[in-house]
């Protein structure tokens, strides 16, 4: 099957929908419901305001966005402290991370953010919603070290955004993707836009699906209510883009589902 619009990858078309990879949330009580309210929400706010004022200060002397990643480690690592969330990590030894590579992620939650800055031992870049970028502090962040903005409203825009992300890539800074679009409302595996693997394909650099297990469990979308629980990151078998072209983006989205999707419920079965 051929990608709706090779030219701007952004309008494809979704992938099929997956089975169910993570069962709904808990419910918690009131007490642990008023602590996420009053304390640790709170605390993450100050994180985010602090903690994104010294970024934007750095970046005036600071460009390359390496600063600012060590900087969003920081933010992330409090906010794993103070949400108690505990992260194990599987499956690194599957990928050369001397390389660059386009690691593609399920995005099952906002928690899913700091577990990466803390737990990928490598500078990365993230493609992100455009929105992300006008809320105050954190998109002056987003914007100062170098992330990729995406507006599916504004095909030139994100395709702009995308020739750097390429650019980026052969350069040889790695990148993060999201390929569902955006968080699960439901913990289950969204369909997949395929034209989150034109950079991959275009830079002709492997992709590596990977899963986060467990944040849906700990803040699912739409609520502030945070559980302190079990996170894992799991790196699957990475695949190669070598001859493929933008016609190959369809297939190249399903396979990596799938792999995606497999990592999830290995995973999850588990648990």
């Amino acid at each position: 099957m051929k990608s709706s619009s090779p030219d701007h990858p952004i309008t494809g078309s979704p992938g099929p929908t997956a089975d169910s990879a993570r069962p709904v949330a808990r419910p918690g009580g009131t007490l642990s419901y008023l602590r996420s309210i009053l304390v640790l929400n709170n605390l993450i706010y100050a994180y985010t305001i602090v903690l994104g004022a010294i970024s934007l200060v750095a970046s005036v002397f600071a460009r390359t966005g390496r600063t600012q990643h060590r900087l969003a480690r920081i933010w992330s690592w409090l906010i794993l402290q103070t949400a108690m969330v505990r992260v194990a990590v599987a499956g690194r030894e599957r990928v050369d991370i001397a390389k660059p590579h386009l690691y593609a992620f399920n995005h099952a939650s906002a928690m899913d953010i700091p577990v990466l800055y803390v737990h990928l031992p490598f500078q990365f870049r993230i493609i992100a919603k455009h929105e992300l970028f006008k809320y105050p502090f954190l998109g002056w962040h987003l914007r100062r070290s170098g992330q990729i903005p995406i507006d599916r409203d504004n095909a030139h825009a994100s395709f702009r955004s995308l020739r750097n992300a390429v650019a980026g890539l052969k350069a040889g800074m790695p990148l993060v993707v999201f390929p569902e679009g955006g968080r699960t409302a439901t913990g289950e595996l969204q369909p997949f836009l395929p034209g989150a693997f034109y950079v991959a394909i275009k830079a002709q650099v492997e992709v590596v699906p990977c899963a986060i297990v467990g944040t849906y469990d700990v803040l699912p979308i739409n609520t502030f209510h945070i559980h302190p629980g079990p996170v894992e990151v799991v790196f699957g078998e990475p695949i190669a883009t070598t001859g493929l072209t933008l016609h190959d983006m369809d297939r190249l989205s399903e396979r990596v589902r799938v792999a995606t999707a497999g990592l999830l419920e290995d995973r999850s079965g588990g648990r």
